[in-house]
Parts: C-alpha cells; sequence; structure tokens
C-alpha cells in the first residue's frame, strides 16, 4: 500500500471506470473483485491516508465496492490479512490511523517479534538464506562456521530478518572460501556506522 499514491491505490483495489483518470485507457477490475471467493493481502497498511482509510472501512462493512470513477457498486466477499511494521495504537493516539478501522482488521492479530527476540530462529534462518544463496549465485555449497554462527545470533539486527538474508547472501557472494567466518557478515561499509560498532563487536568476541 505504501509504494502507490492513494489515487492509484483505489484503482488497483476497487478497480476504475475508462476514463476516471489520466491514463485510464479501459475499465480495470480491482483486486478485490478479482479476489472474491479468495484472500487479499494489503502489505504496508498504516501506510495509508485517513481519507483511503475511510473507503476501506466502507468495504468491510457493506461488502461492496465502487471503481474510481463509477456509479455503479459491486459486492465482494474476500477475506482481508493486512500487515504493518508500525504500532497502530500509537498511530491511532496520534489521530494518523482510523480505530474503527484498526478493530476491523485486528478479528485474528499476529504479533511477530523481532529477530532479537527469537534469537533460536537465528540459526534455522541463516541454513536456509546460505543454501539459497549458493544456488541462486551458483556458488559451492557454503558452511557457517560455528563462531559465526554464534555472532549472527547474538548481533541486534534492527532490520530483522531482511537484514539477515541481505548479510547472509553478501557473505556468500564475497567470501573467499565456502567455509564462512563472522568476518565474512559482519565487514560492510553498507551498514550506519553505530550498527556497524556494534556488529563488529559482536564479531569480535564471537571470536575470541
Amino acid at each position: 500500500c505504501g509504494s502507490l499514491t492513494e489515487t492509484l491505490l483505489e484503482s488497483e483495489l476497487f478497480g476504475h471506470v475508462k476514463g476516471a483518470f489520466t491514463g485510464a485507457h479501459a475499465t480495470k477490475k480491482g483486486l478485490f473483485e478479482e479476489a472474491t471467493g479468495g484472500t487479499i493481502f494489503l502489505d504496508e497498511i498504516a501506510d495509508t491516508s485517513l481519507q483511503f482509510q475511510a473507503k476501506l472501512l466502507r468495504v468491510l462493512q457493506e461488502g461492496e465496492i465502487k471503481p474510481v470513477g463509477g456509479n455503479r457498486r459491486i459486492k465482494v466477499d474476500v477475506r482481508v490479512i493486512s500487515a504493518t511494521n508500525k504500532d497502530l495504537t500509537a498511530l491511532i493516539k496520534a489521530r494518523a490511523f482510523r480505530e474503527d478501522l484498526y478493530y476491523r482488521l485486528a478479528v485474528l492479530p499476529l504479533l511477530i517479534p523481532p529477530l532479537r527476540d527469537r534469537r533460536g530462529d537465528v540459526p534455522l534462518l541463516v541454513t536456509h538464506f546460505v543454501a539459497a544463496a549458493c544456488r541462486r549465485h551458483r556458488r559451492p555449497a557454503a558452511t557457517v562456521m560455528p563462531e559465526a554462527m554464534r555472532a549472527l545470533a547474538d548481533a541486534p539486527w534492527p532490520g530483522n530478518v531482511r537484514e539477515l538474508q541481505h548479510a547472509v547472501e553478501r557473505a556468500v557472494v564475497t567470501a573467499q572460501t565456502s567455509r564462512l567466518v563472522a568476518q565474512d557478515f559482519f565487514t560492510t561499509s553498507e551498514t550506519a556506522a553505530g550498527e556497524e560498532a556494534d556488529l563488529r563487536s559482536v564479531a569480535r568476541t564471537a571470536t575470541q
């Protein structure tokens, strides 16, 4: 949701009629209509405008959409799954997210803890990402050395799983051997200075 302007987001989800806006050369079905009888996933729901949230709330309450530029309402029956990495309750207090929409969406809320709170998952993720990166880049099968795995499990990972995945892929591509050590994962100029220091200190501790 956050990657589209409000008009384009409405067009993608609710559809539009021909001539509804510049570039609308033909009538287009929206994803809600396409997903009828199935599921639609709305990522980055917190990045939508209050105006769009009001329209989405109406869709959820009434079970119907109105294409952009159209007058005809279309019935839809869709299961909605939404996700965000922001604190919606804080946004509600700041009046940046509609409270009524939150309660319509939060029928079965699932909280995924940050990676630093589930360090036991790190070795499993690393093993998976290493194998996938080796296949993708046509590299020999790599092995993560024990001290490197400890360093990876102890790192803060503010970027969570995506940051871990990128660190693993970088190590697979740049390592000189198939035996990956801690320094293969934690030496990068792309990381912010403070984060770099944290990661390097973790790596040094793991190799002592």
